[in-house]
């Protein structure tokens, strides 16, 4: 049975309620307890240095050679709170009113209220550290929209929001570093969960420098390891993302959650070859001025320029009054990939929309001209004031397209596609953030919790540091409060070495293959499975068609695999295949996840359920819950479903007219 431990009582209390009675350890105690974190993005860093803040001695590992690498660092738009520092109706309940409803009601009510409550105090903190937040002119913090709202509750420092806050986390955790609170570990990858006596007790690593295993214990757990996002090979996600981390702790027993729930984001550049290694992101903040249109007639191969405004096609405008070209992702993605399905797409390949940003310039041009007095200005001169606020606001987002597709998108509209971005799916974790296995705990983009089936854009920073900061730091006493008299186990212990056994037998089996084929060779072909029939639109030929073409890859490349070098040295090419090797797997369990949800529902698109006018369909009766897969054995997952209780957000059918 899976028991989500949510507090009883009214929504809107329960957090300060479970606050108020959960289990304390005092300091005393802390001093003797020590916790591995797992990642140190926005969720692991901010959750090491609050940690080690309250006294906990802290081991934190990473991959990369510094935390400020982490891939929390690539995201642009801004982050999510409700301040109402607008004055535009905003409040906790809208935003946990929004994000369950852009999830596509298939997250749990009282994980996304604690969300919106803890978000005010995010900003706070980050202010407090120093983020430079973007400020009006006036010094208030300034707000942008963001798709599925109708409020401006998005703060956001130029394009580079995610960068910031990082450098922000990443101070607090150097300062803990330096006190000698936090051990930090890079160029360090999980390979192994430990458990011992049903709990989690540490890991095993890889140094990735020399290729030594390491075992590191720890009374706790917390996996902090970000998304599974490039199982499908192209993604936004930095090359080294991966879910092995996670994957290690599912087949330990850690349930998988809604790993089918899978984000298509509407705003990248599209796809220019075969050579592609992975995709970029024009933040969603764009959509918050920029216009999204494509030619009304179909293969018109005339510029962007050449065409007249009654002959463009404003699709999500003409869709969806209401919310225009700030629908939520998932339906904006759909609607790309239908103009373009249909013939509208512009581009030498077809496979890109146009995001235009003219009318902007021009709007906010004529704004400074008024505001400098100037009665007679020409329309170039309003051109240019207008770019100049464009610049200020978004200039680094243009300079970015501009350098990887030569056009200027000051003067002619940017391209783009949709691409795969987020995953919602993640180990499954109750109220507190504990897996299944007692004592390893999961948070942000790894866990399942608080999006649902579809995120809403700026609230994965939003959740990465509520987790770390604001929640953590609360529920993982009434874990430890229990196991203050657990002296530390030595590493020679027996579950020690079994694991570091497993883990090197795994590494020798890859490297003895001695194949003929890369790890890259495999990527790309899992990818290419993946977005071909587990990607934007799914149905259940092609779902039965993947499974099987994923279990006939696997014993490729468990046949045919080459990789050079050897274990024991700095060798990215045995990284990379333990990390395709998880993907594999991984990619199985997707399309099972994803076949077994007879449904449509956020970023999960079954051709066979969908409205007349060809919006997603869900199915309430049969799909409200959290499909929780249990490693059983090789190619077999048993479900465990967590019902989904709405007592306030009542499910309904999602309208953006």
């Amino acid at each position: 049975m899976l028991d989500s431990k949510i507090p009883p009582g009214a929504l809107e209390q329960k957090w300060n309620d479970y606050k108020g009675h959960v289990k304390l350890v005092n300091p005393a105690n802390k001093r003797k307890i020590e916790i591995i974190v797992v990642g140190t993005g926005l969720a692991g860093a901010s959750a090491a240095a609050s940690l080690a803040e309250m006294g906990y001695k802290v081991k934190a590992y990473c991959f990369q050679d510094s935390p400020r690498r982490a891939h929390s660092i690539a995201a642009q738009g801004g982050i999510n709170a409700a301040k109402n520092y607008q004055n535009d109706g905003d409040s906790v309940f809208r935003l946990f009113y929004d994000t369950i409803k852009g999830g596509d009601y298939r997250s749990r009510e009282s994980n996304v209220h604690r969300l919106a409550e803890v978000s005010v105090n995010i900003i706070d903190q980050c202010v407090a550290q120093g983020v430079p937040f973007a400020r009006e002119y006036g010094g208030l913090l300034s707000n942008r929209s963001f798709g599925g709202t109708q409020v401006q509750r998005t703060f956001y420092a130029a394009g580079q929001t995610g960068q910031q806050l990082l450098i922000g986390a990443y101070q607090a955790l150097e300062r803990q570093v330096a006190l000698g609170n936090v051990t930090m570990f890079t160029r360090h990858e999980m390979q192994e969960l430990v458990v011992i006596d049903g709990k989690a007790r540490g890991i095993i690593t890889r140094n990735l420098l020399t290729g030594k295993l390491e075992r590191h214990f720890g009374h706790t757990v917390l996996l902090c390891s970000g998304g599974y996002g490039n199982v499908f090979y192209l993604s936004t996600n930095a090359m080294g993302c991966n879910v092995t981390a996670a994957w290690k702790a599912h087949k330990q027993g850690a349930y998988f959650a809604n790993p089918c729930f899978t984000q298509i984001h509407p705003t990248c550049i599209p796809v220019s070859g075969d050579y592609q290694s992975k995709l970029t992101l024009m933040s969603e903040s764009l959509r918050n001025d920029g216009r999204i249109w494509v030619p009304k007639k179909q293969n018109d191969s005339r510029r962007p320029g050449e065409i007249p405004e009654e002959e463009r096609d404003y699709y999500l405008e003409r869709r969806y009054p209401a919310f225009g070209n700030l629908v939520p992702r998932d339906v904006a993605s759909r609607a790309a990939k239908e103009r373009c399905d249909a013939g509208y797409g512009v581009g030498t390949s077809r496979q890109a929309v146009y995001l235009d940003y003219a009318e902007a310039i021009f709007r906010y041009g004529k704004v400074e001209v008024n505001k400098h007095g100037l009665d007679s200005a020409t329309p170039e001169m309003i051109r240019q004031y207008g770019k100049d606020v464009v610049k200020e606001k978004y200039g680094n987002l243009f300079d970015m397209y501009e350098k990887i597709t030569g056009e200027n998108p000051y003067e002619v509209p940017m391209r783009i596609y949709p691409a795969v971005h987020y995953t919602m799916g993640g180990l499954w974790v109750d109220y507190e953030l504990m897996t299944t296995i007692p004592g390893l705990y999961c948070m942000g983009e790894a866990n399942f919790s608080d999006h649902g089936a579809n995120r809403l854009g700026a609230s994965a920073l939003m959740q990465g540091l509520a987790d770390g900061y604001f929640v953590i730091p609360y529920t993982i006493g009434n874990y430890l409060s229990d196991d203050i008299r657990t002296a530390s186990i030595p590493t020679d212990h027996p579950a020690f070495v079994t694991a570091e056994q497993n883990v090197s037998e795994r590494m020798s089996q890859l490297k003895n293959i001695n194949g003929t084929k890369t790890v890259d060779h495999f990527h790309k072909q899992l990818g290419k499975i993946m977005w071909d029939k587990c990607g934007m639109a799914r149905n259940e030929a092609g779902l039965k068609e993947a499974i099987a073409e994923i279990r006939q890859l696997k014993k490729e490349f468990y046949s045919d695999l080459k990789i050079p070098g050897d274990i024991l040295e700095m060798n990215p090419e045995l990284d990379k295949a333990n990390r395709v090797a998880d993907f594999i797997e991984l990619g199985e369990l997707m399309c099972i996840d994803a076949l077994d949800r007879k449904e449509s529902c956020g970023g999960h698109f079954r051709e066979e359920m969908q409205t007349e006018e060809g919006e997603a369909k869900r199915d309430d009766e049969h799909f409200t819950y959290v499909a929780a897969w249990q490693f059983i054995a090789e190619h077999e997952w048993k479900l465990n479903a967590e019902t989904l209780v709405f007592d306030v957000a009542k499910p309904s059918q999602r309208s953006y007219k």
